[in-house]
C-alpha cells in the first residue's frame, strides 16, 4: 500500500498592507515558522539519502509574495527584529533564549543561502525528483460560490499559468480551496469539469464527500447562521450534505463522474482523505499536537516575541505552563512519528486485499512549525521511520501513474471545513459579502471583452482583474466567520469590492478624463497590489471558456 502525505499552503496577499499584526509580519512568520524549517529538514533527508516523496502546494498569491523582492526585504527586517528579542530577553530564560537565538540565526543564514527566494528553493528539489509541487486557484478563491464561471475559470487560468511562471512545470494537481467541491447541476457545471477544462489531472477532497460519512472537518464545529447556500447559484441535485449512493473506501483514488461530460481534457481523479491518519495530526486533543512536552503556541513573552513554554498537560492554566525542554519535545517527535508509521501499517494490513490502495493524508503546510512546532521535526522522522515498511512513500502523481482510477464516483458537495458544507464561508455572517461580490463579478465580466480590445484600458481592466481576484480570498469570510480579527477581513474585503468598482467604473467612461483617471488609479493600485504580472491573457481565456 502507498502513503501520500499532502500539504496545502496558503496565506492571503498580505504585502503592502501593513506590517503587524496582520501584514506582511503574517507572511514572515509562516515563512520562519514553517517553510524554512521544512526547506531545511527536506535538504537534510537528500543529504543522508532518505526518501521523502513529499506533494506540497503553494497557492499562486502565497508564491508571488514569497518570489517578491518586498518579502526579502521583509524577512531580513523580520529576523532582525527577533534576533533582537533574544539579546532583551530576562536572563533567567538563558538556555532557551539561546535555542532561539541559535535558531533564527541559522534559519536567516538558510534564508540568505537561497538568494532570500523560498519559491527557487522548492522548484530547484521538485527538479531534482525529491518531491511533486500542485497547484491551486490564484486567490483561494471558495469556487462553488462564485457566481460566474468565468470567475471560476479565471482563479483557474491563473492558477496554472503563475504556477508555470514560478516553478517552471505546469501542475498536474489541485488543491481546491477549503477542499470545496459542487457537482454539476441545472445551471452550473461541476468544479471537477472546470479543473479537467484548465488542465489538472486530480485534487483532493475529504472523505465524507466520497462515502456516506460524517464529515471530520479541518477546523471543528463552529456555531454558524441557518442560511447555508444561495439557491440562484445551487440547484437541486447539488444542495451540501448531500449523501452518495453507496459507501466508497477512502484508501483508493476515484475517477470523478462528471468529468468526461462536456470536457474536452478526460477525467480528472479524486485523492480521498484518510480520515483515521488525519486526526492522528489535526486533532488538539487527541492526536499528537496536544502533548504535554511540545511548544505552547498561545503563550509568548512580549516585547519580542518569544514561546518560552511546553504545553504542560490538557487544561493547563496559561500562568502554570512550565519551562520549554527543546530536546525532550524532539524525543516526543520521532516517537510520534514512529507511532504514526504504526498506524499506517496497521491500515495497510487491514486493507492488504487492496493491492492498489493508498493512504492520504493532507493538511495545511503552516500546521508543521506554526501551530505545532515541531511538526517539520515530526515530518523528517516519520520519512525516517518509513525506510522498509510495508507502507511506501510516494508523491500524489506517482501514485496515480502507477494505479489509474477504475471506479467514478459521484461525489457530494461540501468542504473540509465545519459541518462539512459551506457554511463555514456562507453563513448570517458573511451573506453580505456574496451580496457584494455577485454583482462586482457581473459588472467585470460585461466589461471585460470591450476593454480587452482597447490597448488604453487594458492596464485598467488587468488592475480590475487583480482587485476581483483578491475581493474573492476565501479567507474575509473564514475570518469573519471565526470572530478572528472580523475587523480586519471585512476592512481587507471592502478595500479590494470598492477598488475593483472605481475601475470598472472608469472603464464604462466616454470621456477622456474618465480613461484618464482609471489609468492613474490603476497605476497606483498596482505598486500596492503587484501579482499576476500577466493576468489579462487569463482574462481572455476565461472570457473563451
Amino acid at each position: 500500500m502507498e502513503f501520500v502525505l499532502a500539504l496545502h499552503s496558503h496565506l492571503p496577499y498580505v504585502l503592502n498592507h501593513g506590517r503587524w499584526p496582520h501584514g506582511s509580519d503574517w507572511l514572515c512568520e509562516a515563512a520562519l515558522d514553517t517553510y524554512l524549517p521544512l526547506l531545511e529538514r527536506l535538504e537534510e533527508l537528500s543529504a543522508e539519502g532518505t526518501a521523502a516523496p513529499l506533494t506540497i502546494g503553494f497557492t499562486p498569491v502565497l508564491a508571488n509574495q514569497l518570489a517578491s523582492p518586498a518579502f526579502a526585504r521583509e524577512m531580513e527586517e523580520f529576523f532582525g527584529q527577533r534576533l533582537a528579542a533574544c539579546d532583551e530577553a530576562a536572563a533567567s530564560f538563558g538556555p532557551l533564549v539561546e535555542f532561539w537565538r541559535e535558531r533564527f540565526s541559522r534559519l536567516r543564514a538558510l534564508f540568505r543561502s537561497i538568494d532570500a527566494n523560498l519559491v527557487s528553493a522548492f522548484r530547484r528539489l521538485q527538479e531534482r525528483g525529491r518531491l511533486e509541487i500542485i497547484g491551486s486557484a490564484a486567490t483561494h478563491g471558495y469556487l462553488p460560490l462564485l457566481a460566474r464561471d468565468e470567475s471560476i475559470r479565471l482563479q483557474l487560468a491563473v492558477g496554472q499559468h503563475e504556477h508555470r511562471r514560478l516553478f517552471g512545470v505546469a501542475p498536474q494537481g489541485c488543491w481546491l480551496p477549503e477542499c470545496a467541491y459542487r457537482p454539476r447541476g441545472k445551471r452550473r457545471r461541476g468544479i471537477e469539469e472546470h479543473l479537467a477544462d484548465a488542465g489538472f489531472r486530480y485534487f483532493f477532497t475529504d472523505a465524507h464527500l466520497a462515502r456516506a460519512g460524517s464529515p471530520l472537518g479541518a477546523y471543528g464545529d463552529i456555531p454558524l447562521g441557518a442560511e447555508r447556500f444561495d439557491a440562484e447559484r445551487h440547484d437541486d441535485p447539488s444542495k451540501p450534505g448531500r449523501r452518495t449512493k453507496a459507501a466508497r473506501s477512502p484508501y483508493h483514488a476515484y475517477r470523478v463522474s462528471q468529468a468526461t461530460r462536456g470536457s474536452a481534457r478526460g477525467s480528472v481523479a479524486a485523492l480521498v482523505r484518510d480520515p483515521r491518519s488525519s486526526m492522528q495530526i489535526w486533532s488538539r486533543h487527541q492526536g499528537y499536537p496536544g502533548d504535554e512536552s511540545y511548544l505552547e503556541f498561545h503563550k509568548i513573552r512580549w516585547p519580542g516575541g518569544l514561546k518560552l513554554w511546553r504545553v504542560s498537560g490538557p487544561n493547563v492554566d496559561l500562568g502554570a505552563k512550565r519551562p520549554y525542554e527543546p530536546r525532550t519535545a524532539l524525543e516526543r517527535a520521532a516517537g510520534h512519528a514512529s507511532h504514526f508509521v504504526y498506524l499506517l501499517e496497521s491500515v495497510t494490513q487491514e486493507q492488504r486485499a487492496d493491492g492498489d490502495g493508498v493512504i492520504v493524508a493532507p493538511f495545511d503546510t503552516e500546521l508543521f512549525g506554526h501551530w505545532w512546532f515541531e511538526g517539520a521535526d515530526f515530518l523528517a522522522a516519520t520519512y525516517r521511520a518509513l525506510r522498509g515498511k510495508s507502507v511506501r512513500a510516494v508523491t500524489a502523481s506517482q501514485h496515480l501513474e502507477a494505479h489509474a482510477p477504475r471506479t467514478a464516483l459521484q461525489l457530494a458537495e461540501g468542504s473540509w471545513g465545519a459541518n462539512g458544507d459551506h457554511s463555514m464561508w456562507l453563513n448570517d455572517r458573511t451573506a453580505w459579502t456574496w451580496k457584494r461580490l455577485a454583482p462586482l463579478e457581473e459588472a467585470f465580466w460585461d466589461a471585460a471583452p470591450t476593454a480587452l480590445t482597447s490597448a488604453a484600458l487594458r492596464p485598467v481592466l488587468a488592475q480590475a482583474a487583480r482587485e476581483l481576484l483578491l475581493a474573492q480570498a476565501s479567507d474575509w469570510q473564514f475570518i469573519i466567520s471565526t470572530g478572528a480579527v472580523v475587523d480586519y477581513a471585512e476592512r481587507r474585503f471592502t478595500l479590494h469590492c470598492d477598488d475593483a468598482e472605481r475601475l470598472i467604473k472608469l472603464m464604462g467612461g466616454v470621456g477622456g478624463g474618465e480613461l484618464e483617471a482609471g489609468r492613474r488609479l490603476a497605476d497606483e493600485l498596482a505598486r500596492r497590489d503587484d501579482l499576476f504580472p500577466d493576468v489579462l491573457a487569463q482574462v481572455a481565456e476565461a472570457l473563451n471558456g
